[in-house]
């Protein structure tokens, strides 16, 4: 494969597929090592994308692929044609991203054949049969691309700068800077099916307080916000003054710092769950209608993860609201999941649960 001067790689959409799509994104900077490697990404997950190693540069794309949107198109275009890439490789499988990158003149267009983009594309690539893990079919992309696979397993940096910010920040939320942090993502962008209940949460946080003198800490975006406070008004009164808040108050990079102080993270199939796996938190993961088979958490360098699901007859649906009583969460009970937090934080402290 020739070298190129600059390679461009346009991101994923969502927080969740972004990371998982960092094997590949590496796998990209090892096959080119003298190139400069630009990353493309919307709004929402471009941040991400400046904690990456070996990353250059990120550009910020405005169009939300609506077609109707003339302006947005035409200034991301002529962005991503400042870059100067000779090589475009997409990750995502849209119509949109193709016709991007063939706008703002990129001579070299790589990507999956999928939504009717072959014409657009100069190597189009036949999509993986059967079902995968997210992770594993980005990196089927680059292997066909001739860009050997690297481990399956997302890195990012966080500097200490952002971790003394962050503890400084729980401190005066009113963290003792002694106690174990716990962290809990009980939001999921994708929709309420893949929400474990608040109620179960606050016992979680509850037990985990009284019985390992810990500091929970509930993360999240600002729509998480009316769930993390229903939350700490359910966690019994003894146990409030040690859950904390900062869904809706910190960057990506902020969110990232959080976890990697945490010692261990509850957390549904979601965005910061990914981003937990990325810095090395060990992590119980609650799955509801989503298959974990291609979104569980990719862990780095031999971090913990357990994966906790309720077999029920209707699960994976896949389903955004659950039509129907959300039993397949409902199943996964506080009890259950403190006693994988009990064994995470053991294993992490070294010591007997």
């Amino acid at each position: 494969m020739a070298e190129a001067s600059c390679v461009l790689v346009l991101a994923p959409n969502w927080l969740g597929d972004s990371v998982m799509a960092l094997p590949a994104l590496a796998d990209v900077r090892r096959a080119c090592p003298s190139a400069r490697l630009v990353v493309a990404a919307r709004r929402a997950v471009a941040a991400l994308f400046r904690l990456v190693p070996g990353v250059d540069d990120v550009i910020t794309l405005q169009w939300s692929g609506r077609w109707w949107h003339h302006r947005p198109c035409a200034d991301d275009a002529r962005r991503l044609r400042g870059a100067g890439a000779d090589r475009a490789i997409l990750l995502p499988n849209s119509f949109a991203a193709a016709w991007l990158v063939k706008r703002a003149g990129v001579p070299e267009r790589w990507g999956y054949a999928a939504d009717m983009r072959s014409s657009l594309l100069t190597r189009a690539v036949c999509r993986p049969a059967g079902s995968l893990h997210q992770g594993g079919y980005y990196q089927h992309l680059t292997r066909a691309l001739g860009m050997p696979n690297g481990p399956l397993e997302p890195a990012l940096n966080v500097s200490a700068a952002t971790t003394a910010a962050v503890q400084h920040r729980l401190r005066e939320l009113g963290w003792d800077g002694v106690r174990p942090v716990v962290a809990f993502a009980p939001g999921a962008a994708y929709g309420t099916a893949k929400r474990w209940l608040p109620e179960y949460v606050a016992r979680v946080a509850t037990d985990a307080v009284r019985q390992r003198h810990a500091t929970c800490v509930m993360v999240g975006s600002a729509a998480d916000t009316p769930t993390t406070r229903d939350i700490q008004r359910m966690v019994e009164p003894d146990a409030k003054d040690h859950v904390l808040d900062v869904s809706g108050q910190t960057s990506i990079e902020e969110l990232t710092g959080v976890l990697s102080v945490a010692r261990a993270c509850v957390v549904n199939d979601s965005g910061a769950m990914h981003l937990a796996a990325a810095v090395r938190t060990p992590i119980v993961a609650i799955f509801g209608p989503t298959r974990e088979t291609e979104t569980a958490p990719l862990t780095r360098l031999g971090a913990r993860a357990d994966v906790l699901t309720h077999p029920v007859a209707c699960r994976p649906c896949m389903l955004r609201e659950c039509p129907i009583d959300h039993r397949c969460m409902k199943g996964v009970t506080p009890e259950r999941v403190y006693a994988s937090l009990e064994s995470l934080l053991s294993s992490a402290t070294g010591t007997s649960a």
